[in-house]
């Protein structure tokens, strides 16, 4: 029994230890889902990307359309729901995470054209933005967070 039990505290460590980074199918906890660190707010750069990337595959596997409201995040779990605000402008809109990226240092996301025109930066190309996590995907465990107090917490397995 002890044997077992330290085990599964070795497994528990390797997974919310520092680097760890959530991808579909690493399922490590018998709670069904990878743990992610949870931020409630970031603030950074966002860009936009359209036309060149139409088409082509996704770190989710779908198909990227620049007339949807998407994004990539470096970290969050794909399919996460979050509220972006242009610090300049104060426009809001709410996006899926459904790729990796952005892959230019110091930006924060990368967003679909439909966003950036919402979010009124198409022509400067990128601007300040706040993101807030509005839901996670069904299936991920948030590390830092209650539940209870995480917006769609009904989405999200408690630990333990």
């Amino acid at each position: 029994m002890r044997k077992v039990l330290m085990a599964c505290a070795i497994v528990a460590w390797v997974a919310v230890g520092p680097g760890y980074e959530a991808r579909p199918g690493q399922d490590l906890l018998p709670s069904g889902g990878p743990i992610v660190p949870v931020h409630k707010t970031e603030v950074g750069v966002a860009s936009w990307y359209g036309e060149q990337f139409q088409g082509s595959e996704t770190a989710s596997g779908e198909r990227f359309d620049e007339g949807k409201l998407t994004a990539a995040h470096r970290r969050l779990p794909l399919g996460t729901k979050v509220k972006v605000t242009n610090l300049r402008n104060r426009r809001s809109v709410v996006v899926r995470i459904n790729d990796r990226g952005p892959h230019v240092a110091g930006r924060l996301l990368d967003v679909s054209l439909a966003a950036a025109q919402r979010l009124g930066f198409r022509g400067a190309g990128k601007a300040p933005v706040r993101i807030r996590v509005v839901s996670f995907p069904r299936g991920y465990v948030a590390r830092g967070l209650r539940p209870s107090r995480l917006p769609g917490g009904d989405c999200v397995r408690p630990i333990g």
